[in-house]
């Protein structure tokens, strides 16, 4: 746990290591990044707190997360990145994991907030540093063999 300027506590900390050099992807990857934190705040309160938070955050999440994937599956259509079927499996293991969690919330199962802000910090961790990097690096070597202009990356509304 780190505490940010404003005292928060933060369960992950956005890092230029997540950078995909897509303006509308790493700003949504941020904001990925602040609704997991509003949910590991609402771990650390009182369970008043925790469920009308967590139930609101989780809400937030599930059509952020939706809606953030459908976006990036656009994207990778677009530049036809050529691991987009498992990169789709791992977005469709995430809502899963969403979905349950919530279900498991909403029948009053212990701990699924905690498990379930870990889930997302691991997913940060791994999917966006790794995987969305891995697509990132294939996008940006399209730009340079001509096959893609970097306006089109850059500015790319999918």
């Amino acid at each position: 746990m780190i505490e940010n300027k404003s005292g928060n506590a933060e369960i992950v900390v956005w890092d230029n290591k997540y950078l995909t050099g897509i303006d509308i992807i790493d700003a949504q990857h941020k904001q990925l990044i602040v609704l997991t934190n509003k949910l590991f705040e609402a771990c650390l309160t009182n369970e008043d707190v925790l469920q009308t938070v967590f139930k609101e955050a989780m809400s937030s999440m599930v059509l952020y997360v939706r809606s953030h994937f459908e976006f990036e599956l656009k994207i990778l259509q677009l530049i036809n990145y050529p691991d987009y079927p498992n990169h789709k499996k791992q977005h469709d293991s995430l809502i899963k994991d969403i979905l349950a969690a919530v279900k498991n919330y909403n029948e009053g199962k212990k701990f699924v907030p905690n498990h379930f802000v870990r889930t997302l910090r691991d997913w940060i961790i791994t999917h966006i540093a790794v995987y969305d990097k891995k697509y990132s690096v294939y996008a940006w070597e399209q730009v340079k063999k001509g096959i893609l202009t970097e306006k089109t990356l850059k500015e790319i509304n999918a």
